[in-house]
């Protein structure tokens, strides 16, 4: 939940100037709050930056105070959206059942669904790592067109508090996530803490197909040398 539709457009000044040297194969998408949708896609047109929203509801219209539809983020060309964040399931209530119902409409829209999965502090310190992120797929891809998919692994105790997941403990983990899938090239992100200083590290990581980007992702200048990782 950060920045107006001003700062918004400032940042974006700022951060496709970045990515003047970046590969071509590498994929930047901007998940951005449902208020700046309009104005970043009118910019974005053209551009070699996606666009994503935060979120889906499971009904094309209805009576959902606070949600949106898959047809109000069409019209806003909207390519990603991020289903079953952490800060979602943890402050909103948001289970493996409701997950699985907005992958699914997203798809039905045709945006291509960025799904989070991962394990708290708890979870992790008790040796439920595994049987937890297992669960959570288990659930979360009844029925999801699995060509179609990306999936994000971010441990929640390591999100916004500075500690990272090792990139190698990453990378065993996303390796797991990979046994799980019916279709093993599935683009599985890691995501946590992820900035400058760290990213190269991760990305030389075999299983790691990308990162979900959070605060590091607020500045021109860092998430501008994270797209550009060495």
């Amino acid at each position: 939940m950060h920045k107006t539709q001003a700062d918004a457009l400032e940042f974006l000044q700022g951060f496709t100037s970045q990515l003047t040297e970046t590969p071509e194969d590498r994929e930047v998408v901007l998940c951005v709050p449902f208020t700046v949708l309009s104005a970043l896609s009118k910019h974005l047109h053209g551009s070699r930056v996606k666009l994503g929203a935060q979120n889906i509801h499971w009904a094309d219209s209805g009576a959902f105070t606070g949600e949106i539809s898959g047809e109000m983020l069409s019209e806003l060309g909207v390519r990603y959206v991020v289903v079953g964040h952490s800060e979602r399931r943890q402050f909103f209530g948001e289970t493996d059942e409701t997950v699985n119902l907005r992958l699914k409409a997203a798809q039905r829209h045709g945006f291509t669904p960025i799904l989070c999965v991962g394990e708290t502090k708890e979870q992790r310190d008790t040796g439920e790592t595994e049987s937890v992120i297992i669960n959570q797929l288990t659930v979360d891809l009844v029925d999801v067109d699995q060509q179609n998919l990306v999936i994000a692994y971010e441990p929640i105790w390591a999100i916004g508090t500075g500690d990272t997941c090792e990139s190698s403990e990453a990378n065993r983990v996303i390796g797991l996530i990979r046994q799980q899938l019916t279709n093993a090239n599935v683009s599985i992100q890691y995501g946590g803490s992820v900035k400058p200083d760290n990213i190269d590290e991760i990305m030389a990581q075999p299983e790691i197909d990308g990162v979900l980007v959070g605060g590091a992702s607020l500045a021109p200048e860092s998430f501008g040398r994270i797209a550009n990782y060495q």
